[in-house]
């Protein structure tokens, strides 16, 4: 898992906007699931052996609709 002061400070290097931090990833239940997401940029940035791997030519693009449920996956799991 990542240090909540780091994730604090990660930036989307596409949009420059914060990051929404899935530690278990979308069910929530494994740390190997964990990913990064950048709404702005509708990236999804993979975590490499708890290394996040900020790479825009690395990143999965994802569909706005997916962004939504995933936002809203996020608040459901009370996650920033």
């Amino acid at each position: 898992m990542l240090a909540a002061h780091f994730v604090d400070v990660m930036r989307c290097p596409v949009s420059k906007q914060p990051l929404i931090y899935f530690p278990r990833g979308e069910a929530d239940r494994d740390v190997s699931d964990g990913f990064l997401l950048s709404v702005a940029a509708r990236l999804r940035y993979r975590i490499d052996e708890g290394v996040p791997v900020l790479l825009a030519e690395e990143a999965t693009e994802v569909l706005a609709t997916e962004v939504d449920r995933l936002v809203a996956r996020a608040k459901a799991l009370g996650l920033a």
